[in-house]
């Protein structure tokens, strides 16, 4: 099994409430991928609560092997979540390890 883990900042907002709601959207739009993308085994989206950390949201996501992991990264539904993600990124930060 993979393990994938996602880590997103994102660029500054013109208020709190603007950036809440860019954040839910990411979630939901990810989340909304369990059941469409085949190879995609778990999802699990979580916002930063803490406003000592540097990164606004986590994604860890499994697969059963990396060929699942680069199909889920070229679905036309994970695309269209990343599009929008790529519009307010500031940085990412990824780890994807064997258990």
């Amino acid at each position: 099994m993979i393990k994938h883990i996602v880590l997103f900042k994102l660029k500054s907002f013109e208020s709190e409430a603007l950036k809440t709601a860019k954040q839910e959207e990411i979630k939901q739009g990810l989340l909304a991928l369990d059941g469409k993308v085949p190879s995609l085994q778990s999802i699990e989206v979580g916002l930063n609560c803490n406003p000592n950390e540097t990164f606004d949201i986590a994604l860890s996501t499994t697969f059963n092997n990396m060929d699942d992991m680069h199909a889920y990264a070229q679905h036309p539904d994970h695309l269209a979540v990343g599009k929008i993600v790529r519009e307010v990124l500031e940085s990412r930060s990824c780890v994807d390890y064997e258990f």
